[in-house]
């Protein structure tokens, strides 16, 4: 089941690790306090004051290029890459290394499914027989609502078409799960890969259909220009498909509707049976577009039915291209990954077994990991740094000139309603259920997507369960869930550079801190802020003082809109603007909850020549520094909701006076705005 509702925020970043877990374990639990900040990444040709980034991250992009196997470089991925392929790693030896593990126990799981994804052998020698059985019901598909009860089958176990099925909680009753329906079916991932004529965009489109017909090649498929009839199919979709940016607003693409008026939107698909087939039983169902289903509907009848078993073909294999023989996974990563993002080698099967192990049994390892890397102490340290954030919070809304008293008061309704998760579940999913063998690598995938489609399908219509983790303990990154009104730090990103228990207030509260106040400001940000304080969509505002809020959100918007990050490719302000609004607050929110937390005491000693507030500047564009192939900062641009983080750390400094007043930043510097065009909104 796809869960595409929530909202949620990325972070990135990882040095390669040369020492061992023990020495490793030794610095994590040591007291000596470390400047925080290594002057090596500075490159002082550039001006603090003209391109703040290239001044901060100028040394360490020089010292770090990209490796071979990524797309981009920077704290997340690095930090991703240290829980992983060191972290992760020695927590599954271990478990490998036990003999006699219980069949059913999470050591079994582990250990086997691991195995499994290096068992190549078998793995080459069962070749796409594994996909026989779904390709034999493809292939007696004989009707619309034939298709209808095979794609719905292949929706249980992650395979896309052109509309899927999400289980969440109801906008606007929070506390019940329901059923949501959704587009889907790009094989490109967002609509305008099919639209725009850029050369880029034309290279990929082309490189596309030679990707499907070489895949079809490997498993023996004999249709006529497979790649071609593909793209011209998914094109025809993407036309009907709502924009990444209209796809935003929660007041257009909720339309609740009785199951029974919904199976009328497309009456010759028959979206009855695509919901038996996925054991669905609701008498309610919110559709995020009625007419998109209505067209696809039309589509669907006008396309012969030869080309739809052939879409339905080719999402089955793509789907499951990176779990077959090496020619099809090889093939996969030439188009998805290097095409399309950049990256020149594919990980080892080793590092890739450890990701995939992440990917199907990720809380399970959680639990080891949170026992082993997050001390109980960060969880206090984190929960203190939170309601210090939520206390200025506070004391920024009071001082908002743009704000009415009576919407004031909800605001800080909301904000004490505010609760949050670090670290770790408290309590932890029964996964004994799912059977794994180390020698059936396809089947385990099966296994875990048919349990985790049944506890999917199991809430419709339940209450929600408020202590459930959308990411797991290890994952870089947070998150604000709206309908819980909660935000959510996983053990994962609570690690240097973010949260750096040996460094310097500055360099945390422009860190970790600052994270913590984007997660909150994703609370009142354009989606966060139509949603009340108990989670649900609700308007809380006066008409005058939504039509201010508008007005400074519409002002950033044209302002990112302005910065081109590639030739020909600018940010989309608006796709973006729900990010940039929640870094120009998480700053904002870090800085006077640093000012204020040094009320009283002796001003802090300079670091390496740096003040505090300035250091606070450093940890900012420390934790994004980063260096992007050109592919992948052009996928990033078209179908992600933040920026580029390049303009992530200098996007909003222009907009802050404390930026220039702790560089002494001169008017006339490329990082000043003058004071009429500064957007301040939290």
């Amino acid at each position: 089941m796809k869960s595409a509702f929530l909202k949620w925020s990325m972070l990135a970043s990882v040095v390669v690790m040369t020492a061992s877990c023990n020495k490793e374990k030794e610095k994590e639990t040591s007291t000596e306090k470390v400047p925080g900040f290594p002057l090596s990444s500075l490159d002082t040709t550039y001006k603090a004051c003209d391109d703040f980034d290239s001044y901060v991250n100028g040394g360490w992009k020089k010292l770090n290029p990209i490796p071979g196997t990524e797309s981009r470089w920077g704290a997340f991925g690095i930090l991703d890459k240290e829980n992983k392929e060191v972290r992760l790693k020695g927590i599954i030896k271990e478990i490998t290394d036990q003999k006699d593990r219980k069949k059913g126990s999470e050591e079994q799981q582990i250990a086997d499914y691991y195995q499994s994804f290096l068992d190549t052998t078998t793995v080459e020698k069962r070749g796409i027989e594994p996909l026989k059985p779904y390709l034999d019901k493809i292939e007696a598909v004989k009707s619309l609502k034939d298709l209808a009860s095979v794609t719905g089958e292949l929706q249980k176990v992650g395979v896309s078409t052109v509309l899927g099925f999400g289980v969440e909680g109801d906008l606007k009753n929070s506390k019940m799960n329901v059923l949501y329906e959704g587009q889907d079916g790009l094989s490109l991932g967002e609509k305008s890969y099919y639209e725009r004529t850029d050369s880029s965009t034309v290279k990929v489109r082309s490189e596309f259909v030679k990707h499907v017909d070489n895949m079809f090649g490997f498993a023996g498929f004999k249709d006529p220009n497979p790649g071609k009839t593909i793209l011209e199919f998914e094109t025809k979709v993407a036309k009907l498909q709502l924009t990444n940016v209209e796809l935003r607003d929660p007041v257009k693409t909720y339309n609740k509707t009785s199951f029974k008026d919904f199976k009328l939107l497309a009456p010759d698909f028959d979206l009855q049976e695509f919901a038996d087939k996925q054991d669905i039983k609701t008498d309610t169902v919110i559709v995020q577009n009625i007419p998109y289903l209505k067209s696809v509907n039309a589509l669907l009848k006008a396309t012969p039915l030869a080309t739809l078993k052939l879409y339905t073909r080719w999402q089955l294999l793509s789907n499951f291209a990176g779990y077959l023989p090496k020619s099809y996974d090889k093939e996969d990563f030439r188009f998805f990954s290097t095409v399309m993002r950049g990256t020149k080698q594919q990980r080892t099967r080793a590092d890739r077994a450890i990701r995939s192990t992440d990917g199907l049994l990720g809380m399970p390892l959680g639990k080891l990991f949170s026992k082993k890397y997050f001390p109980e102490e960060d969880k206090k340290k984190v929960s203190e740094m939170i309601e210090n954030v939520r206390s200025v919070y506070g004391e920024r809304i009071d001082k908002l000139t743009w704000m009415s008293d009576s919407t004031k008061a909800r605001a800080h309704k909301k904000l004490k309603a505010f609760t949050y998760k670090i670290g770790y579940p408290d309590k932890w999913k029964d996964y004994s259920s799912i059977e794994i063998a180390s020698d059936k690598l396809f089947e385990n995938v099966i296994a875990s997507s048919l349990f985790q489609h049944k506890e999917s399908i199991r809430k419709i219509g339940k209450e929600v369960d408020k202590s459930e983790w959308y990411m797991t303990p290890q994952t870089v990154n947070a998150y604000y869930n709206p309908l819980n009104n909660e935000v959510v730090f996983p053990a994962g990103i609570l690690q240097p550079p973010f949260y750096n228990r040996n460094a310097d207030d500055a360099i945390n509260y422009g860190g970790i801190i600052a994270v913590i106040g984007h997660e909150f400001t994703h609370g009142f940000d354009d989606q966060g802020s139509q949603f009340d304080e108990e989670g649900n969509l609700k308007n809380w505002w006066t008409a005058s003082d939504r039509t201010n809020f508008d007005k400074l959100t519409k002002k950033y918007i044209d302002y990112f809109s302005g910065i081109e990050a590639l030739p020909g490719f600018k940010i989309n302000g608006a796709l973006t603007i729900g990010e940039n609004v929640a870094d120009l607050g998480g700053l904002t929110l870090a800085y006077y909850a640093l000012e204020k937390s040094l009320k009283g005491k002796p001003e802090p000693a300079p670091i390496d020549g740096f003040n505090w507030k300035q250091r606070f500047f450093l940890g900012w564009a420390q934790v994004w520094h980063m260096n992007t192939t050109n592919e992948a900062l052009q996928n990033q641009i078209q179908t992600d909701p933040h920026a580029p983080a390049k303009d992530r750390i200098n996007g909003p400094l222009p907009h802050l006076k404390e930026f220039q007043d702790a560089w002494s930043c001169g008017a006339g510097s490329k990082m000043v705005l003058p004071e009429t065009s500064r957007v301040v909104i939290w």
